[in-house]
């Protein structure tokens, strides 16, 4: 089974299709009440409903998902029965799976009610029609933007201790696009920081700067007092993030004074030094703290670039 503890729980949803086809006295039969099996179409309903509680429980590597919402809609045609199914999720790893095990089981479940009466039936396409949730679907990433990294430690900058934590981000931001080009070591020096920090942002025009280290309640710990003193507004939205992410994965997280703001179009975010928190926290905004500089752009939101994966074929339309 994945390992889906580093994602953060967003609305998930998917939505899949089949199709049984039988025959048009199969159809008949159904329309009049005359199915020997009591009503199909209901009991379809309900299984399919159950069998997406209980996707986990029917395939092996499926996670165990909350499911907040599940609808299925079954329709007779001429020759055939379609079936659509809607599955929606708060949590870390996608629905498609239980959508498709729902509209499978209603297949199977119909099938079985009807072979008494329909021995040619045939359950046909069953595919997904469309899934939206999670990092995947932010179609965003830092492509363009020239980013720089900090690492603020006394120990480090002598060259007493080796940085993980700063070159973690350096790979992190690297894989999202993003043009890493500075990557510095500083003590742990509020006026060096605030200097640095002024140089890059209003002379070198870097458009992300990201600290690690300092942001502690240590004699040495000034990362936030330097970014405090420096940016023109606080993201208060993204400091909330990192730390609640940090909180659910390690107690000590609430002792993280990070600061995240804007100084010009520059963003400033306070990472923890520990390669551990530096790693959460650009699991927990990433890639969405990239929207922010389309947002200062006056570009709006516009769906923030999130998108589903749709289905491109012909498929039915709802009903």
């Amino acid at each position: 089974m994945r390992d889906v503890t580093p994602k953060s729980n967003t609305l998930r949803t998917a939505r899949a299709t089949g199709v049984l086809a039988v025959s048009r006295k199969t159809i008949q039969a159904i329309e009049s009440g005359n199915v020997p099996k009591a009503d199909p179409l209901g009991v379809a309903r309900i299984a399919g409903i159950q069998a997406a509680k209980n996707t986990s429980q029917l395939i092996p590597y499926c996670h165990q998902v909350p499911l907040d919402f599940i609808a299925l809609e079954i329709h007779l045609h001429p020759g055939e029965i379609t079936i659509e199914s809607e599955v929606k999720a708060i949590w870390k790893t996608g629905v498609e799976m239980e959508a498709l095990v729902a509209v499978s089981a209603a297949a199977l479940t119909l099938y079985d009610m009807l072979k008494i009466i329909d021995e040619e039936m045939e359950i046909r396409t069953v595919r997904l029609l469309e899934k939206k949730g999670g990092k995947s679907s932010l179609k965003i990433t830092g492509a363009g933007l020239n980013a720089a990294v900090l690492v603020m430690s006394d120990s480090v900058s002598m060259k007493k201790k080796e940085d993980t934590s700063g070159k973690l981000i350096v790979e992190k931001l690297t894989d999202y696009s993003a043009h890493v080009t500075l990557y510095e070591t500083l003590p742990d020096d509020r006026h060096l920081l605030e200097k640095k920090l002024k140089d890059l942002c209003d002379k070198k025009k870097v458009d992300l700067i990201i600290t690690t280290g300092g942001t502690g309640v240590g004699p040495r710990d000034v990362t936030p007092e330097a970014t405090l003193a420096v940016i023109d507004r606080r993201i208060i939205g993204i400091e909330e993030t990192l730390r609640s992410y940090g909180q659910a994965r390690m107690p000590m997280a609430m002792l993280s004074r990070g600061v995240v703001g804007v100084r010009g179009k520059t963003v400033i975010m306070n990472l923890p030094g520990s390669r551990g928190g530096a790693e959460d926290g650009m699991h927990a905004v990433f890639p969405a703290l990239f929207h922010s500089f389309r947002m200062m752009k006056g570009e709006g939101h516009d769906g923030g670039g999130l998108k589903g994966k749709k289905d491109k074929g012909k498929g039915r339309s709802r009903k």
